[in-house]
């Protein structure tokens, strides 16, 4: 008997997420599998009543990934490439995916999530970030490691 596993990427849409996505689809989702896009909003002043009160407290809401609609009601970017990524591994690997939007910090906000949806691991991207620059505006990578309560799995992106 197979159990349902639960996997989560983080996307933000950069070229590192997306890398991460791709190497997700091609070396960990499987057959009925349940994918879980997470995206995190920046906290700011919104003018859209549903968007504003879901962003208000800094919670959660989900969207399906081919409906840019409804992802642009709540601010989040519609990308061509990652709906082509997602919609062809799922043909193939005959999995569920959805997207979930928070608002707030990323590195609080994936770690609410990992226990939230909840998830049996997560794949996040890593930017590259210089030891300088990583000790000033920190990693949300390094931090969902130390702090997240699953699996987590950095994909490295090279140019």
């Amino acid at each position: 008997m197979a159990t349902e596993r639960r996997i989560g990427v983080a996307i933000d849409f950069s070229s590192s997420s997306k890398s991460a996505l791709k190497w997700a689809m091609e070396n960990v989702i499987r057959k009925e599998d349940h994918l879980t896009l997470i995206t995190i909003q920046p906290e700011g002043n919104y003018e859209k009543g549903e968007m504003q009160l879901w962003e208000g407290i800094g919670s959660r809401i989900l969207c399906s990934i081919n409906y840019p609609a409804t992802m642009k009601k709540y601010g989040v970017k519609h990308d061509p490439e990652v709906v082509e990524i997602v919609s062809n591994g799922a043909k193939q690997k005959e999995v569920e995916v959805l997207m979930e939007a928070y608002w707030g910090d990323p590195r609080e906000k994936l770690c609410e999530a990992i226990d939230s949806i909840p998830l049996n691991c997560i794949i996040v991207g890593n930017r590259g970030l210089g030891k300088l620059k990583r000790a000033i505006m920190g990693s949300v990578s390094n931090y969902v490691v130390n702090n997240g309560s699953c699996a987590v799995t950095v994909v490295k992106h090279h140019e």
